[in-house]
């Protein structure tokens, strides 16, 4: 890790979204300060606030959700210790930014796109879509479990084409798999599909773009502690089985390059 993308950074914004079992499940953290003038959607950060003991060693990985040269905006799902912890910023506090990390997502103005999210997997692609030079060439397919409101998913269907699906019943899982499978084979031909989300919703979107040729990339959500290439702490498999590192090497992946 270089001076270069470690800096201190200070909270501009903490916005808590739509509620679930627990008030405040969901949060927008904007972080004002410089460094964030060129980035790559599909890239990350590690953020860990100054006000953290000992008890919280490590920083948390987030996909970059925008950033400009004023700073750098995160969504996130209050899920453990640390994402907790960033719940309870108030504005001003100094938060350790490393970033931006690891390599984004294929950018092709020209070719129709298809973006797949799954529930938080949605946050790279707030970024994807505000960036892109040729947003009428996005489409956005959305699967989520808890209730919509939960996610930033309205920005993105004021200015995308966009369809979402919310698994509440067993059989919702596999009207979204098949979905996934018709959404990917309508890029096969002459299109590219990137996808971010939880593990088993990636390894079905690998699966259906193997099976018919779809340029697909993946982002992966591995658990980090360095975000740099150090800890080795999110090793996967390459497509021959080798191990690569996901916080240098990715996140983000062509399907075939790597194991799910």
């Amino acid at each position: 890790m270089t001076r270069r993308n470690c800096r201190e950074m200070r909270v501009g914004e903490l916005t808590p979204l739509g509620q679930w079992e627990r008030p405040g499940e969901f949060f927008r953290l904007r972080l004002e300060g410089q460094g964030f003038e060129r980035w790559e959607p599909g890239q990350f950060v590690m953020l860990r606030p100054l006000a953290w003991g000992p008890e919280i060693l490590w920083g948390r990985p987030f996909s970059i959700a925008g950033a400009d040269g004023g700073g750098v905006s995160v969504f996130f799902q209050v899920v453990g210790r640390g994402t907790a912890r960033l719940a309870q910023l108030a504005k001003g506090e100094a938060v350790v930014v490393w970033g931006p990390l690891g390599n984004g997502f294929a950018v092709e103005p020209g070719v129709p796109t298809l973006l797949l999210a799954g529930g938080v997997g949605l946050a790279p692609f707030l970024g994807y879509a505000s960036a892109h030079p040729n947003p009428a060439n996005l489409d956005l397919f959305f699967a989520h479990r808890l209730p919509l409101a939960c996610y930033p998913y309205a920005d993105l269907a004021e200015t995308l084409r966009a369809e979402e699906l919310c698994e509440q019943r067993p059989e919702d899982l596999q009207a979204i798999i098949e979905r996934l499978g018709e959404r990917i084979a309508e890029r096969a031909k002459n299109g590219l599909v990137l996808a971010c989300g939880p593990t088993p919703f990636l390894r079905t979107v690998r699966e259906a773009a193997l099976a018919c040729g779809a340029r697909t990339q993946v982002s992966l959500e591995n658990r980090m502690a360095c975000g740099v290439g150090a800890c080795l702490g999110c090793v996967s498999k390459d497509g021959a089985g080798h191990h690569v590192q996901v916080c240098t090497q990715g996140p983000v992946f062509w399907a075939g390059d790597v194991q799910i």
